[in-house]
């Protein structure tokens, strides 16, 4: 039997004191010396509350202790085998109240009191950006907005502020306007990953702390000495990492505040080679990089991975590889392999994926050198996947 909270349907503004809530439970009164003998042998029987200790003082009595018991147990006599009522025998048993208050409950608990009768979901979950969560409300829990925000700006001690997104991401930046519904309004933020330091300013940039493993995976891709070319590199989760590896990167993005960031995040991780930074559309990037890149070698490397990560319209982007080494003297092996970030909600992905690709391209895919890898659901029916692909001769010469 679980401890619940008192439920508040309804409560708009936060008031800690309605959490207060008093259990009655029964106790028994053992001496010391008999406390631990008996909290094996009552195991199953004992309060076994999270946070709530099964054994607690006997007040001004130093010479025992009271054992609590779980809330079912109103007696003894009829929960107890005859062994277990043998063992308290001489042990007094008597109804112990204990008070706990809204720092006890978890942020579900108390959201889920608050909630009307019958929501399927309690609207607790957020990302975590640094200092920062970023929770998603649905239309029919902003009448609680505050008070969803307070209850985990306090239960979360590393929290300072709580937002929430005021409409679609800007397809243009990847910002998207947001409420500050608790706390600071500080939107500058800081926070590590894959062992680098990313500072920049929430509201003004694209950063999703879900993607970890993303940036992960195809970081493990590059090798060291490898050409990457990040087309939309944000605030730099792709390129940073990946020169620490040992990877030469090209990396842009059209966001001014994304490549102020990207600049300054390189500055802070104390990278000073091997990455180029550009503050362009993104098309235009992906000819200028490889047009700097043939001439800093003098012909002699192309790239070898090319990041596309900007899910919503990444394939609007795939036209400008047409003829993008066109005169060039290069074997397939020699071309790129081209990671690019969409969502479908098509039940066939592959198919769905595939088809856009080749239209926007204007021809086919090597299916040789093919794979659609799922990266996270989004939205109901709504899924984030990374195509990649070798760029094919037909397109590229």
């Amino acid at each position: 039997m679980s401890l619940t909270p008192p439920q508040n349907r309804g409560m708009t503004v936060l008031d800690r004191d309605a959490f207060r809530k008093t259990f009655t439970t029964l106790a028994i009164r053992a001496p010391i010396q008999l406390v631990k003998p008996l909290m094996t042998q009552l195991e199953n029987e004992l309060l076994n509350q999270p946070r709530i200790r099964s054994v607690v003082s006997d007040g001004t009595q130093k010479d025992t202790k009271l054992i609590l018991l779980r809330l079912d147990i109103r007696d003894v006599k009829e929960s107890f085998s005859d062994d277990k009522l043998d063992l308290i025998k001489n042990c007094d048993v008597f109804d112990y109240d204990f008070k706990v208050d809204y720092d006890y409950w978890t942020t579900e608990q108390i959201l889920y009191s608050v909630m009307p009768e019958g929501d399927a979901e309690t609207p607790s979950s957020f990302t975590t950006t640094g200092h920062i969560a970023h929770v998603n409300l649905k239309e029919e829990n902003m009448p609680f907005k505050g008070l969803i925000a307070q209850v985990i700006l306090d239960k979360n001690k590393k929290i300072k502020s709580v937002v929430n997104k005021t409409n679609q991401i800007d397809n243009t930046y990847r910002n998207f306007q947001m409420e500050v519904l608790a706390g600071d309004d500080n939107m500058i933020t800081e926070l590590k990953e894959n062992e680098c330091r990313f500072k920049f300013d929430f509201s003004k940039v694209y950063w999703n702390s879900r993607l970890q493993a993303e940036h992960r995976r195809l970081i493990g891709i590059f090798k060291k000495g490898d050409y990457i070319c990040d087309v939309m590199a944000g605030v730099g989760p792709f390129s940073i990492p990946a020169v620490k590896k040992g990877v030469i990167v090209y990396a842009n993005d059209l966001n001014p505040a994304s490549f102020e960031s990207l600049c300054e995040n390189i500055k802070l991780n104390k990278i000073n080679q091997d990455i180029k930074t550009y503050n362009m559309d993104g098309r235009a990037f992906i000819k200028k990089a490889v047009h700097d890149l043939s001439i800093e070698t003098n012909d002699s490397r192309t790239f070898d991975h090319f990041i596309m990560n900007l899910p919503a319209t990444a394939i609007e982007f795939l036209d400008a590889f047409k003829g993008i080494y066109k005169g060039k003297n290069l074997t397939s092996d020699k071309l790129p392999m081209i990671h690019c970030h969409c969502f479908t909600r098509s039940s066939d992905p592959i198919q769905d994926i595939q088809q856009r690709v080749c239209q926007v391209m204007g021809g086919p895919i090597d299916t040789k050198c093919f794979n659609l890898h799922w990266v996270r659901t989004v939205a109901p029916k709504k899924d984030m996947y990374c195509l990649s692909f070798r760029l094919s001769p037909e397109i590229a010469l």
